[in-house]
């Protein structure tokens, strides 16, 4: 059976599983998916000044690509500076649960996984 699914998904781009966490799996989309859900709307400045760490250009290219998913609504008001708000579309509202889902079952599970890497690296040292 788990030949198959390999056979059958070995291209990403037939694979809805691997293309999806692919795109929300890097190092930003998943903060900034729980970030809009938390905060409903915000404009790029905002969503910058709470992650911190990220680059403006990383952040550019990670709302560009979570955009192109469908996943975030990026709205131009026409205005001088123009103003442009980011928020979660109903494609990126029905992730959530399996986000939040995911993040809970991480913070059930870190203290474990952080003794099992250290007694990993203690047989394996």
């Amino acid at each position: 059976m788990g030949k198959k699914i390999f056979e059958k998904n070995e291209n990403i781009e037939n694979c809805p599983v691997r293309n999806v966490i692919d795109r929300i799996g890097d190092k930003w989309s998943m903060l900034i998916i729980l970030l809009l859900a938390e905060e409903q709307v915000l404009r790029f400045n905002e969503i910058h000044k709470c992650i911190g760490t990220i680059s403006q250009k990383m952040l550019t290219v990670t709302l560009k690509s979570l955009e192109s998913d469908g996943l975030v609504k990026r709205t131009v008001f026409p205005q001088i500076p123009p103003k442009v708000e980011y928020e979660l579309t109903h494609r990126g509202k029905s992730l959530l649960p399996h986000l939040l889902a995911l993040t809970e079952w991480a913070n059930n599970n870190m203290s474990d996984i952080k003794a099992s890497r250290e007694q990993y690296e203690k047989v394996n040292a």
